[in-house]
């Protein structure tokens, strides 16, 4: 609906579970075969996210044969993959055992990126959502946001952008169903002037440091609402504050009344469409 950078998935391993492993499914194999070190990067999924605990997986884009068959434990993992993939009733899924190293899907971003987890508890004001570095590698239960700015994290970690998240995500049980599609896609974004849009990045940027005074906590701690520092919630309304100004609405706008704000404003960018 407006010009923001692509919203993607992250990579779908489609594995049977043979290029994941834990923290300590990690260090045994290593120890017994450290020569496949080299092939492990850090991964998440939704919840490895939220609650900043990463696994691991094996990445064999542009392995070379040598190197994987001197992994002889890891070679049996590839093997298993092309059998997990060869007995599914899927033809797109059989298609890819022919390409048995490799992710079925693979959305690797190479610069920092957004990420926001498809599923999110209900019970958060604001959806976690953080900046991961190119060597962790995204999940399909990830949606990856390459080339954001802060003003892109800020607005979209704001109350403004929750509440339209809110008003027409799907639902998992009653946890949030983020979407890039319904969700993100068809969001009306502000247009902020100058001084506004430098407002954002700098309250967006207030968040990040009131985080980094709890590098122990997860974000699932951080955004607890009984549990939510002090510093973050002020963070927090800070930023919503920047937001809703760049928004032209009032600081004490309801969420209802906000909603209805942005339909009409999504109203009026889509009118014609179709005709």
């Amino acid at each position: 609906l407006c010009d923001v950078p692509s919203m993607i998935r992250g990579s779908d391993p489609v594995d049977g579970g043979n290029l994941l492993m834990t923290i300590e499914e990690k260090m045994e194999y290593v120890k017994k075969e450290p020569q496949g070190e080299k092939f492990l990067r850090p991964f998440m999924m939704g919840k490895d996210f939220i609650d900043r605990k990463p696994r691991w997986c094996f990445w064999l884009v542009d392995a070379s044969p040598a190197d994987l068959k001197a992994c002889p434990r890891l070679m049996k993992r590839i093997a298993n993959i092309r059998d997990f993939r060869l007995k599914s009733t899927k033809t797109a899924t059989q298609q890819l055992a022919d390409t048995p190293t490799l992710f079925g899907e693979i959305r690797e971003c190479t610069t920092e990126y957004i990420a926001i987890p498809k599923v999110s508890s209900e019970n958060r004001r604001y959806i976690p959502i953080d900046y991961l570095n190119p060597e962790i590698l995204a999940g399909d239960k990830l949606f990856q946001m390459p080339n954001a700015s802060l003003y892109h994290f800020g607005v979209l970690t704001s109350n403004v952008h929750m509440a339209w998240m809110r008003a027409v995500c799907g639902r998992l049980e009653m946890r949030y169903r983020y979407s890039n599609t319904i969700v993100y896609n068809n969001f009306p974004w502000c247009t902020p002037t100058d001084a506004q849009k430098a407002a954002i990045e700098q309250t967006a940027h207030g968040i990040l440091d009131a985080r980094s005074l709890f590098p122990d906590s997860s974000l699932a701690d951080l955004y607890d609402e009984a549990a939510m520092p002090p510093a973050l919630r002020k963070a927090h309304r800070a930023n919503d504050k920047a937001v809703l100004a760049a928004y032209n609405l009032p600081a004490d706008i309801t969420e209802s009344a906000c909603v209805a704000e942005l339909f009409a404003r999504y109203r009026k960018m889509t009118a014609g469409e179709g005709e």
